[in-house]
């Protein structure tokens, strides 16, 4: 499988480090360990990302959207097929990820573990990102995220809530520039995020999140 990568990419081990990890695991212990179906028959886990559902092989990692109830998937955006750094989220998750029930609560990213280290990357590639993108165009912003099925929240002047993993849920929420006040945006997670995931990992996240934004 051919991987192209992102120029800001050189903080992450290479996807290949990670694809010679997969060929090598046990993908009966990886769908116990994040509750991801796993098809033994036909070689795939069942994975559902930014709300759509894919076939991901094992042990090669091809990809494919699965099939809709309408056989037709023209309609869908399909990020995981389109952004690099979408794969290697996904295939970190199965290597290292785990299904962890949340309480409820959401975290800034100061709150998560490590969330202070990594702050000012999150805050130039996520939060200004976000802002600047779509601050003075929220009628834009609200139609990306219903593209991609978020769930509209009352927070800011508009907020979305949008589920990454099962279970695993992200809150974009923005703030409208005007001649006194530049933009702004906040971005919260579901605090199971602290128990499956590091901290650079939620800068991947939200980076692929917005990236779809501007793709659909």
């Amino acid at each position: 499988m051919e991987v192209t990568y992102d120029k800001d990419n050189k903080e992450r081990v290479p996807f290949e480090h990670y694809f010679a990890e997969y060929q090598n695991a046990d993908p009966q212990e990886i769908s116990a360990r994040t509750g991801i179906l796993y098809n033994s028959g036909d070689g795939y886990f069942q994975v559902k990302f930014l709300g759509e559902e894919y076939r991901v092989g094992f042990p090669d990692f091809t990809i494919a959207p699965a099939v809709s109830d309408t056989g037709s998937n023209d309609s869908h955006y399909f990020p995981l097929m389109e952004i690099s750094a979408a794969r290697t989220l996904v295939i970190r998750f199965l290597l290292e990820g785990c299904k962890a029930e949340s309480t409820g609560k959401f975290l800034t990213y100061r709150e998560v573990p490590w969330g202070e280290v990594y702050y000012r990357q999150f805050n130039g590639r996520c939060m200004m990102r976000l802002a600047y993108s779509y601050g003075n165009r929220l009628d834009a912003f609200r139609q990306s995220m219903e593209t991609l099925g978020a769930q509209a929240i009352k927070a800011g002047d508009a907020g979305y809530e949008i589920e990454v993993f099962d279970g695993y849920f992200i809150r974009f929420q923005l703030w409208g520039g005007d001649e006194e006040f530049p933009p702004s945006s906040q971005i919260l997670f579901s605090d199971n995020f602290a128990a499956a995931f590091h901290a650079e990992d939620l800068v991947v996240a939200c980076d692929v999140i917005i990236s779809a934004m501007k793709a659909v």
